[in-house]
């Protein structure tokens, strides 16, 4: 449960820097069960990224714990995926990814057993995040040799940085699939799937992120949707993307003040072995949402 904790935690945090330029920016709320708020009540992309990035952040700190042996009920990966290669061995201890993506699976999906649309969206959308970690798993080697001549290396199995599967899920997020919700009748009653809106585009693999419903633009504060607005949000006053003053301020402009910053300059390096440095006192303008 440490390795969940921290695996969600992780999540979180990977979140808010991906959105930490756009009107949404992944804002937490500490006094309430709901972290994200009404946010995630609704059935859309932001929904899908959440579930995507923390079922992800579960399975990458339990198979980095295991790894670490951090926890006692698991280790390293002994399946060692296919012969070496030439010049080097199998050796390290390869991450248990596998491991890891049953553990967040058992977690992520325990509450996603409903016959309803939104359950089959969670359920697609944590996949998707856990398959990022299968697909980015990677072969990570050390030399061995005289004077590091790396005649010989041990190479495993291992994850890719967080920010790396946080980077990909946010490409996913901008090019999620709008669904549409249809409903069967089976032997345990009306049943609720998901099918692409749009039959002209690509249907959704496994690796896509989907939603049913449009998000609010969160330009103004509305306890409904979660939305807190982007007054005094700090804006890119050079920037013509969704991070620019025009974008992010929804139309409204911007204010702009002087801030005096102190910070380390003219630093020299001794001979050995420490540096010193003078402080000194630079001016910014600060630019924040009307």
């Amino acid at each position: 449960m440490p390795s969940v904790a921290e695996g969600v935690k992780l999540g979180i945090q990977e979140c808010q820097h991906q959105f930490r330029g756009r009107r949404w920016n992944c804002t937490t709320i500490d006094d309430s069960l709901a972290i994200f708020g009404p946010v995630l009540d609704k059935a859309t992309r932001e929904s899908a990224f959440v579930h995507a990035i923390a079922s992800a952040g579960v399975a990458f700190a339990v198979t980095r714990s295991c790894a670490e042996g951090t926890s006692t009920i698991c280790g390293c990966d002994s399946h060692h995926k296919g012969p070496p290669g030439e010049g080097w061995k199998w050796g390290g201890c390869s991450e248990d990814a596998d491991f890891g993506v049953l553990v967040s699976r058992e977690f992520a999906d325990a509450r996603e057993n409903r016959p309803d649309a939104r359950s089959a969206m969670n359920k697609h959308n944590n996949e998707a995040g856990r398959t990022t970690i299968l697909d980015h798993m990677h072969l990570k080697c050390k030399c061995h040799g005289l004077s590091g001549s790396c005649e010989v290396k041990t190479c495993w199995w291992a994850q890719p940085d967080f920010r790396a599967i946080g980077d990909f899920l946010k490409d996913k997020y901008d090019s999620a699939s709008e669904m549409v919700v249809e409903k069967h009748r089976e032997s345990r009653g009306w049943v609720e799937t998901l099918r692409a809106k749009y039959a002209l585009f690509k249907p959704p693999t496994e690796r896509d992120l989907v939603y049913y419903e449009n998000s609010p633009n969160f330009c103004e504060p509305n306890p409904e949707t979660g939305s807190f607005g982007t007054r005094d949000r700090t804006c890119n006053v050079t920037s013509h993307g969704i991070d620019g003053c025009d974008l992010l301020c929804c139309g409204r402009g911007h204010n702009t003040r002087t801030e005096k910053r102190k910070e380390k300059c003219h630093c020299v390096f001794h001979w050995c072995c420490y540096v010193s440095c003078q402080e000194c006192i630079r001016i910014y303008d600060v630019h924040t949402c009307k």
